[in-house]
């Protein structure tokens, strides 16, 4: 049994040239995916909106009853195998349901964290006693999950967690003792996936059910925004935990942490694009009725400027986020998933897209900020009161760039992960990096010839390809194995990479429309790509010339700068015109219409 045999390796898109018929998008959505989209969206509007408020208010009555609808319906199923009551669904059907839950504020968060990092690790790494006990619960939402990692003195840095686990004479049971914080789901999960580290050194996961005596929760947290989810403290004080509840191998915890924090991000990616077509809807719909100086709002220059760029970046973001799901199905249709290895196989699968996972997260939540910022400022006064929805929405996105491993740690995931895969020759970066350089420091290659109504965009994307190649090879080639304490400039090496992977990905996904005609108008879409391309470029620039003075002065710095000028030519395109036109689509039809 191996993974499919041809597929793109992850973090490939850096060195090597892509079409459009290799990547997975929208378009691409089969009927069911069309289906458990709609049943996703039928359940959000019929079911959660109307008692948004009772959830806010935290009825726990209201929530559970409608993770037991959602259970009726299939929404808690998705990544369940059938064998154990789920639907075994593929991974962009994940998405989708995540996606429609993203405009459902708080419950978006309680059934995420039940669906993905309260069920996943049993779903890879249970025992068959653990599943057949669980997961058909855990699929109707007769059990709700958790998950309790983060401890006062362990957040990102997981592995420093100081909850113990130790064997009972009788060796029938783990003593747990320890406490961990900001646990959602806590006031109404019947199981906490949690973590320890037995004899305070091997660090394991275990299953714990509410009822095991010494488990006690702390008070609920105030929190900022997501008020209708639950989050307390998990206190854990001589917990008897049956060692048939071990999950995982001991000592290898670190592998259900870190590769459920991979799914995590990926889902987020999606739920955060949910969210922000939502708040670009009610943002239309407001400046279409809300009249100043005679005519309503949207008719405003910069009005229309904040719409046309909320509707892009959310359209670009949607591209990689089901790119990415594309890549992942790809790799996880050779499993053969009936094998005693295949939940092995399916998380190598996962893991050789975790860069693509970790960009997701940042660049669609920092999207989302984005949205929702300017969403308010459409809104403008109102947008500041809390009856409405954009006030939230505004709330609510913050805790994103925080959740499945905060977006500094995820940039220099990016950078790190990549840097390892060259070292071992598993992405053969380095060969690139080096040969690049000594084209741009001798005379340099003739100049790739590209035709077609993309073709300034893709001659900027290979130019934006070789400017992050550069750059990363002279920070190597400076810093050596103390570049890992450069921060800065592995955080600005993953600001080109995203850049990088949104362009491509938003000109791949055009350049398939256009080849089927699937959806008009066309302009729209060109118009997107265009402006995109445009934007992003000039932040790959700016992000370059950072790095370039860090690791050059003088005489060798200009030498670098003209060196970037060489490759970055860019001849700005009417961006103002650009987001005007996308503007008027949304306007005309009153929603996010992309």
């Amino acid at each position: 049994m191996t993974v499919a045999e041809t597929y793109i390796k992850g973090g490939s898109f850096l060195i090597q040239e892509n079409s459009p018929e290799n990547i997975f998008t929208p378009e691409d959505f089969t009927e069911q995916h069309q289906m458990i989209a709609q049943t996703t969206n039928d359940f959000v509007e019929k079911e959660v909106l109307p008692k948004i408020e009772e959830i806010e208010e935290q009825n726990w009555d209201v929530t559970l009853s409608l993770m037991r609808k959602a259970g009726e319906i299939g929404l808690l199923a998705v990544d369940i195998p059938e064998e154990y009551g789920g639907l075994g669904l593929d991974k962009t059907s994940s998405m989708l349901v995540a996606e429609g839950l993203g405009r459902a504020s708080s419950f978006a968060v309680t059934h995420g964290a039940h669906t993905g990092i309260g069920t996943l690790p049993i779903v890879y790494f249970g025992t068959e006693e653990q599943k057949r006990k669980y997961l058909p619960k855990f699929a109707t939402g007769e059990l709700i999950s958790s998950y309790a990692l983060t401890e006062p003195n362990a957040g990102s840095d997981a592995l420093s967690i100081r909850t113990t686990a130790t064997l009972s004479p009788d060796g029938k049971y783990y003593i747990l003792n320890g406490s961990k914080i900001f646990i959602t789901n806590a006031g109404i999960a019947d199981v906490y996936i949690t973590f320890a580290k037995i004899n305070g050194e091997q660090f394991t996961g275990f299953i714990l059910e509410k009822g095991y005596e010494g488990i006690s929760l702390g008070k609920e947290e105030k929190k900022m925004g997501i008020k209708g989810s639950s989050t307390r403290a998990l206190i854990l004080d001589n917990v008897k935990v049956p060692v048939e509840n071990v999950l995982g191998e001991i000592g290898k915890g670190h592998k259900i942490a870190f590769n459920i924090l991979n799914i995590g991000r990926f889902k987020l990616g999606a739920g955060v694009i949910g969210g922000a077509k939502a708040v670009i809807t009610e943002s239309v719909r407001y400046a279409k009725q809300r009249k100043q100086f005679g005519k309503p709002i949207s008719d405003f220059g910069l009005i229309k400027h904040k719409i046309g760029e909320m509707a892009i970046r959310t359209f670009v973001g949607e591209s990689m986020v089901y790119r990415t799901a594309g890549l992942i199905d790809g790799i996880l249709s050779g499993i053969d998933k009936s094998k005693p290895e295949a939940s092995e196989m399916m998380l190598k699968g996962i893991e050789e897209y975790a860069v693509e996972c970790s960009i997701i997260k940042v660049y669609a939540s920092e999207i989302l900020d984005y949205v929702v910022d300017e969403g308010v400022q459409i809104f403008g006064g109102y947008g500041y009161i809390e009856e409405y929805p954009v006030a939230r929405a505004y709330r609510d996105s913050r805790i994103n760039r925080i959740f499945e491993g905060t977006n500094e740690i995820n940039r220099l995931v990016i950078t790190g992960m990549l840097l390892k895969r060259a070292m071992k020759g598993e992405l053969p970066l380095i060969p690139a990096a080096q040969k690049l350089t000594d084209e741009i420091m001798g005379f340099g290659s003739a100049e790739e010839e590209t035709t077609g109504i993309f073709a300034e965009e893709k001659k900027m994307l290979r130019s934006a390809k070789k400017a992050g190649l550069f750059v990363a090879g002279l920070a190597v080639q400076k810093y050596m194995t103390k570049l890992e304490d450069e921060e800065e400039i592995i955080g600005r090496i993953s600001d080109i990479i995203m850049e990088i992977y949104a362009m491509e990905s938003v000109i791949l996904r055009v350049e398939k429309m256009l080849a089927r005609s699937v959806k008009e108008p066309m302009d729209v879409y060109i118009d997107i790509v265009k402006a995109f391309v445009n934007d992003a470029v000039i932040r790959v620039e700016t992000y370059a010339k950072e790095i370039l003075s860090a690791v050059a002065d003088g005489d060798m710095l200009r030498t670098y700068l003209t060196a970037l000028r060489r490759l970055i030519k860019h001849t700005p395109v009417n961006t103002i015109a650009i987001r005007r036109r996308i503007a008027d689509h949304l306007i005309n039809a009153e929603r996010y219409a992309l």
